[in-house]
């Protein structure tokens, strides 16, 4: 199955905007935090991310994975295991985000689109709050996540997580 999804690089087709998401491409170790209305961490992590071409080059998955699998005590349980699938729609000129927490028991549409050198991420929570996930200050070796919340319909947002994403150096 893992062979029949890989692909080694984006579709030709799209290729310019296959690589919004395109250049995340790779393996990277991450550490994160959730942080309460006044930016103070409520608790931090660390783990290991992972994006990769599939379907032929027109999708980009992702698995994150917290703690990360190397080093972990035998027989401790992930407290973070999802994945995303991302996938272009050129009829909206934006990307459709699936992203699926089985540990939380939650699975979150969004719609991806890039904001000046930004990547915003829209959706809602299970709990039908407003969501915005961003990818921000890219580089080859970083990049920063950060999620924000509305329950107020977009009037106003808090941050309450973000994750620095290292590319992985074996």
């Amino acid at each position: 199955m893992i062979e029949a999804l890989q692909a080694s690089g984006p579709d030709s087709q799209h290729a310019d905007k296959l690589m919004l998401f395109g250049r995340l491409v790779g393996s990277w170790d991450v550490e994160g935090r959730f942080v309460d209305e006044q930016g103070n961490t409520l608790r931090s992590s660390t783990g290991e991310w992972h994006f990769g071409w599939v379907l032929e080059g027109r999708v980009i998955q992702d698995v994150l994975i917290s703690p990360p699998r190397a080093g972990r005590a035998a027989g401790e349980p992930s407290k973070v295991y999802d994945t995303a699938i991302r996938v272009y729609d050129p009829g909206l000129d934006a990307w459709r985000v699936t992203a699926i927490a089985p540990i939380y028991r939650a699975t979150i549409q969004l719609i991806a689109r890039e904001h000046g050198d930004e990547i915003w991420q829209e959706g809602r929570s299970p709990e039908n709050a407003l969501l915005r996930w961003t990818f921000s200050e890219f580089s080859d070796e970083r990049v920063l996540w950060q999620g924000f919340v509305s329950t107020d319909d977009g009037e106003t947002w808090i941050r309450d997580e973000e994750i620095v994403l290292r590319r992985h150096n074996p």
